[in-house]
Order: C-alpha cells, then sequence, then structure tokens
C-alpha cells in the first residue's frame, strides 16, 4: 500500500555568521551577513488514510535512530521538542495518519543553525500538506516563534532566515525580531572562490547552550547594545558584505577574524581552548581568515576561509587529521536556494 500523498522539503544550514550575537533580544539592533551551505536537512511526510496500522503521527528522527508517537496535547513536551512544536504550530488534518521523517548529514550540535534548518524545512512541509501559503519569511518567523516563544530557547533570527531563503545574505535587525534580508548577487568566479575554500571543521563533539552564554546575555543586558563588542560584530558583519561586493577575498578573511575576535571580547570561552587549536593551525597553513560559527562556546564547528582551493586546502585538512583526531572537516557547497518543497505525485 502507497501513501495518500507523499511531500519531501529541504532547507541549507548555516556557515560564517559575520555579526553573529547582534541578532538577539539583548542585542536589541544588529546586522548579520551569513552563507548557507549544504548539507541540507531533509523532511519528508507521508499521508496515509485513517485505519491503515500507524498512529495518528509517527516522527522518525533517523539521526537520534528514535520513532515515536508524540502527544501533541499533553502537558510535557516528549523527547523532540522542535519537532513536536512544529506540529502543534501547523496542526496536521484529523482524518490522516502522517509519518514525518527528518533526517541530516551535518552532525546535530555543529552550530550550524541545523535546528533552524529542520524548522522551516518541516514548517514548510506542513503547510503544504494543509494546502497554505506561507512565505518563506512567514515560515522563518514562525520557526523563530517556536524556538523563543513556544519552548522558551534563547534565539536570534539569522538562522531561520538563512534557512528559508538561501544564498548569501545581508540581515538587517533595525528592531529586534524585526528583520529585513538584503541578498548578494555575486559574480559566479565569486562564488565558486568561495566554495572552493571555504572549510567547514566539525570539533567532534556538540555545542550546547551553557552557563557562559546566560553570562553574555547578562552582559548584553547590562552593557546595552551599545557596547563595544556588540558595535565590532556590527562592523565585521559589514566590512564582509563589502569585501564580498568588492570580489576582496583577504579582505572577508579579515572579517571574519575580527568578528572572531569580537566573539572573544564578549566572554573569553566563546572561543575554546580547542577552537584556538584549530585556528593556530590555520595561520600556519596562511589562511585568510576564521570564524566560529554561530555563538560559540564548548562544541561546535569552524569555519575557515583557506589561501587558495588547491594544496594549502589539502595542507590544512592533513594537518588537522593528524593533530586533531576529534575534529573532522564537513563537506560543504553553497546553497543558492533555501526552502524547498515538492511532492510526488501518487
Amino acid at each position: 500500500m502507497t501513501p495518500r500523498r507523499a511531500i519531501a522539503a529541504t532547507a541549507p544550514i548555516r556557515i560564517c555568521d559575520l555579526g553573529g550575537w547582534t541578532d538577539t533580544w539583548a542585542a536589541r539592533r544588529g546586522c548579520v551577513l551569513n552563507i548557507a551551505v549544504e548539507p541540507l536537512v531533509e523532511v519528508q511526510l507521508q499521508v496515509w488514510p485513517r485505519g491503515t496500522g500507524h498512529a495518528a503521527i509517527t516522527i522518525d528522527a533517523a539521526n537520534y535512530g528514535m520513532r515515536y508517537a508524540p502527544d501533541l496535547d499533553a502537558a510535557e513536551w516528549g523527547p523532540h521538542p522542535l519537532l513536536e512544536g512544529a506540529l502543534r504550530t501547523i496542526r496536521p488534518p484529523d482524518d490522516i495518519e502522517l509519518v514525518v521523517t527528518v533526517h541530516s548529514t551535518a552532525p546535530p550540535g555543529a552550530a550550524t543553525g541545523t535546528s533552524a534548518a529542520v524548522l522551516v524545512a518541516l514548517l514548510g512541509a506542513l503547510d503544504r500538506l494543509g494546502g497554505g501559503s506561507r512565505t518563506a519569511a512567514q515560515l522563518a518567523t514562525d520557526a523563530h516563534q517556536i524556538e523563543t516563544q513556544l519552548l522558551g530557547e534563547e534565539s536570534g533570527v539569522q538562522d531561520q532566515l538563512c534557512a528559508a531563503h538561501g544564498g548569501i545574505n545581508f540581515i538587517e535587525i533595525p528592531d529586534y525580531p524585526r528583520a529585513a534580508v538584503q541578498p548578494l548577487a555575486l559574480p559566479i568566479e565569486m562564488c565558486h572562490a568561495l566554495d572552493q575554500r571555504l572549510v567547514l571543521i566539525y570539533l567532534g563533539r556538540p555545542h550546547h547552550s551553557s552557563a557562559v552564554h546566560k553570562r553574555v546575555v547578562n552582559d548584553l543586558e547590562q552593557h546595552g547594545p551599545d557596547y563595544a563588542p556588540l558595535q565590532a560584530l556590527r562592523a565585521a558583519a559589514v566590512a564582509g558584505r563589502e569585501a564580498l561586493v568588492a570580489g576582496d577575498l583577504v579582505a572577508f578573511g579579515n572579517a571574519m577574524c575580527d568578528n572572531t575576535n569580537a566573539q572573544a571580547a564578549l566572554h573569553a570561552d566563546l572561543v575554546h581552548p580547542d577552537v584556538r587549536g584549530l585556528i593556530a593551525l590555520a595561520e600556519r597553513h596562511a589562511a585568510l581568515g576564521w570564524k566560529v560559527n554561530g555563538a560559540g562556546g564548548d562544541g561546535g564547528s569552524l569555519t575557515v576561509l583557506t589561501a587558495d582551493p588547491g594544496d594549502a586546502r589539502t595542507a590544512l585538512l592533513d594537518s588537522i587529521a593528524r593533530t586533531s583526531p576529534l575534529a573532522s572537516a564537513i563537506p560543504i557547497t553553497l546553497s543558492p536556494h533555501g526552502l524547498r518543497v515538492a511532492e510526488a505525485v501518487q
């Protein structure tokens, strides 16, 4: 027996988020330059008629090897609140049995906006299921509200917008959470150069929200939106945009480094000692720049802009493999597309 309907949705993850932290409520206003990349997050919905033996809703979290039937009316959250939050926000019809499968080859907790990409993809698929017409911007807003309002988590606005829109974007946040997305239409030669030189290095352990992040938020509340490290982060985002538009990879690398230094100025522990070791390797191989992805902290990943797409890149990856047994490079490629939803013809 085949499903009545089959809907597939994909969304990219995010790297190299210059200006991150300024897209949060504590900063009040800001700007972020980020880059959407593959690997994509994938969501599949299989729709069955009632009475075929499935639960009303089944979640198959493939990366966790977990399959279960959530209770969307329960007082407590189940094993995957993000997925359940999306299903509560856009409820499936009552007259079907729905199997939701979520998968990504990007490791969870890599600080590359994977959770936001999952939410955007799942919401996009559920919107299609219900015959809705939410825009990419609306789905990004819904995803952000699930994290911040429904689940009470700390979250900026940039990850959801990157997953929804794709490409390379300059995002202005005049008054959190309001944001405007400005896509950068770069020449194909520049996109190719970034594709060949950007390296995503996973530290080998997931990033977790931690006490240090709470201390950073408390500091931002006390210092206000004009706090010097926030100003430096905003400046790095603007410098990164200007460098890419000018086709200047050296200047873009400098903006990446300035941003990482500004993150460390917020709190030294945002740039973990293991990351500093990887940065030292990148320096020895004449890399043009490096950026701690996301908020930074005890795990996650680092983006490096190598000096060239050939020998320098290969030598850096070889050095990481020899000296950092837990760290590994995640293959990436620029993603010009954001959320995509398609329905298989039955």
